[in-house]
């Protein structure tokens, strides 16, 4: 169970397709809602779409926050992906939902900006800050596919792994330590999508180091 990759369970609408996604690139991964198994868990995604309260309330409802503190805090492989990068943060403007507070930083809504459109939906670029396990063989400014009308805001510029512009500038990745997140769907961003994920299972398994760039404080 150590190497299993665990898909966390909250009914999250992109869960499916992020487990796809992971067997795709040869991960296997066990979807599950049980605490006993994100503790025994290799390595741990959680997926997710939509608001931040239905987010927390199902996390909530099914025990799981705490497993997912705790697993984190221990420093152990975490893979956010959209929603679940945005639940990693202290709160969000949505709803004025309190968050996991894993990371420093809130999420704000898009500001009305002529010829932008919220939610910022389609292909966007993200700009690497400095080279990551996750990365590799992906380069800088490649297209990724977004879906979102809030964006994750940070007051820790050590915390940003990739940036991307829509109106403003902001953090499209996050990374501390072993921790991982993206704004992105990378399910949904073709060969560099997929190619994420398989780093991101590739370095989990072989505990590689984390790039000095993103160690924990």
């Amino acid at each position: 169970m150590r190497d299993r990759v665990v898909v966390i369970d909250y009914d999250a609408g992109n869960l499916r397709s992020v487990a796809r996604a992971l067997d795709f690139v040869g991960a296997s991964p066990l979807v599950s809602a049980e605490p006993a198994d994100i503790a025994g868990a290799g390595a741990l995604v959680l997926p997710g779409v939509g608001a931040a309260a239905d987010t927390m309330r199902n996390l909530r409802e099914r025990g799981l926050i705490e497993p997912i503190r705790e697993y984190i805090a221990a420093g152990r492989p975490f893979l956010g992906v959209c929603m679940g990068l945005q639940a990693l943060l202290e709160r969000s403007e949505e709803g004025d939902q309190e968050c996991l507070g894993i990371l420093p930083g809130d999420v704000r809504r898009f500001p009305a900006q002529p010829g932008l459109k919220v939610p910022h939906m389609g292909w966007n670029t993200i700009e690497w800050r400095y080279p990551h396990p996750v990365t590799e063989g992906i380069p800088s400014g490649s297209y990724f596919y977004f879906v979102h009308s809030y964006h994750p805001a940070t007051p820790d510029p050590a915390l940003v792994l990739g940036e991307t512009e829509y109106g403003l500038r902001f953090p499209s990745v996050l990374a501390r330590g072993y921790l991982v997140a993206t704004q992105c769907h990378p399910e949904k961003s073709g060969r560099d999508g997929l190619r994420f994920y398989a780093n991101f299972v590739r370095w989990a398994r072989d505990g590689a180091p984390v790039p000095a760039a993103a160690a924990a404080p």
